[in-house]
C-alpha cells in the first residue's frame, strides 16, 4: 500500500464511517421515533444548551492558559488570545482530517509566535498524555461508582467477565515482559521505542518540576470538570433524562469520550454510543438519541463557528506572517 493511499484512507475512512453511522442511525429508527427525536431537539431548552456552550468556551480558554505553563519553561509566552485562536483552528481542522489539528497547532505556533515546531509539538503531546491520564481517572471512578450495573450490562451483552479479566491479566504480564526487554535490548527499533516512551514520561513528569505546576494542575482539573459539566447540563434538555445522577451520566460521558476519537469529532457514532449508555439506566432510545444529538450538534457547531472565525482572524492579526 503506497503512502499516498494510506494518507487518503486515514482522511476519508473516518468520515465515511461517520456518514455510514448517521445513515444507520436514521434507518434503524421508525418514522415516529425520528419525529419524536427531532421534536426533542427543536424543543430543547436553549438556556441549558447555552450553559453547555459557555462551558465549552471556558474549557478552550483554560486550555489556552494551561498551554503557556508548558511553553514558559522553554522560554516562550505567546499571547493567550493567539493560543485560543490556534486551539480553535486546530479543533476545526480535526473535523475534516483526523489528528491534523495537532500538526496545524504546532505549525501555527511556529508561524505566529516563533516557537520551534518540535518544541511546540512536544508540549502538545504532553498535553495529550495528561488528558489521557485524566480520562482514565474518570473511567476508573465511573467503574467504581457504577460497578454493578456496568458488569450486568456486559454480562447481558454476552461478555464473559472472567475471560475478560484473564485477557487483561495476560496483556498486563505481556506488557511487563515487553518493558523489561525494551530496557535490556540494544536493537535499534526497540531503542527508538524506549527513547519515545522516555520522552513522553519526561514530558509528563516535567509538570511537577515546572514553576507553575499547581496552576497547570488547577487548569487541568478545570478543563475536565467543565467537560463533565457541559455534558451534565444537557440532561435538562430532555424530560426523561432530568432525573439521572452524575455517576449515571458519567457512564455515558465515558462512552462518548471514546466515540469522539473513533470518527471525526464523533460524527455519527457519538449519539449512538451515548444513547446505548443511557439505555443501561432505562432511558428510551428516542430520549437517548435526542440527548446525544443535542450534545453533539451544539458542541460541533461551537467548533465550526468559532473555529472558522479563528481560521480567518488569526492571519489578519499577524498579517506580516
Amino acid at each position: 500500500m503506497t503512502s499516498s493511499l494510506k494518507k487518503t484512507l486515514k482522511t476519508v475512512l473516518p468520515i465515511a464511517i461517520g456518514l455510514f453511522l448517521v445513515w444507520y442511525s436514521y434507518n434503524s429508527t421508525s418514522a415516529e421515533d425520528r419525529k419524536q427525536i427531532i421534536y426533542y431537539i427543536k424543543e430543547a431548552d436553549l438556556f441549558w444548551v447555552c450553559i453547555s456552550l459557555g462551558m465549552g468556551i471556558l474549557s478552550h480558554i483554560s486550555r489556552a492558559i494551561r498551554w503557556n505553563y508548558l511553553l514558559e519553561p522553554l522560554g516562550y509566552k505567546p499571547k493567550i488570545t493567539n493560543n485560543i485562536l490556534i486551539i480553535l483552528t486546530s479543533y476545526f481542522a480535526n473535523l475534516g482530517i483526523p489528528r491534523s489539528g495537532e500538526i496545524l497547532r504546532a505549525t501555527a505556533l511556529t508561524t505566529y509566535e516563533d516557537v520551534p515546531f518540535e518544541k511546540g509539538f512536544g508540549t502538545i503531546v504532553t498535553e495529550r498524555v495528561v488528558d489521557l491520564i485524566m480520562l482514565l481517572l474518570i473511567v476508573v471512578t465511573t467503574f467504581f461508582l457504577q460497578t454493578d450495573i456496568i458488569i450486568e450490562f456486559f454480562t447481558n451483552k454476552g461478555f464473559n467477565l472472567s475471560k475478560i479479566a484473564l485477557l487483561i491479566s495476560v496483556f498486563g504480564i505481556l506488557a511487563i515482559v515487553f518493558i523489561y526487554f525494551i530496557k535490556k535490548s540494544t536493537h535499534p527499533f526497540l531503542l527508538k521505542i524506549k527513547t519515545f516512551v522516555t520522552g513522553l514520561l519526561q514530558g509528563v513528569t516535567s509538570i511537577f518540576r515546572m514553576k507553575n505546576k499547581w496552576a497547570f494542575i488547577f487548569h487541568t482539573i478545570v478543563i475536565w470538570t467543565v467537560y463533565v459539566g457541559m455534558f451534565w447540563v444537557i440532561k435538562y434538555t430532555v424530560p426523561e433524562t432530568i432525573h439521572l445522577s452524575l455517576s449515571q451520566l458519567l457512564v455515558a460521558f465515558v462512552f462518548g469520550a471514546f466515540a469522539m476519537t473513533a470518527t471525526n469529532g464523533g460524527i455519527g457514532l457519538y449519539p449512538i454510543v451515548v444513547s446505548s449508555a443511557l439505555a443501561i439506566f432505562g432511558i428510551s432510545s428516542v430520549s437517548g438519541d435526542a440527548f446525544g444529538w443535542i450534545m453533539w450538534i451544539s458542541q460541533t457547531l461551537l467548533v465550526v463557528v468559532f473555529g472558522a472565525i479563528s481560521f480567518l482572524v488569526l492571519p489578519l492579526l499577524k498579517g506580516n506572517k
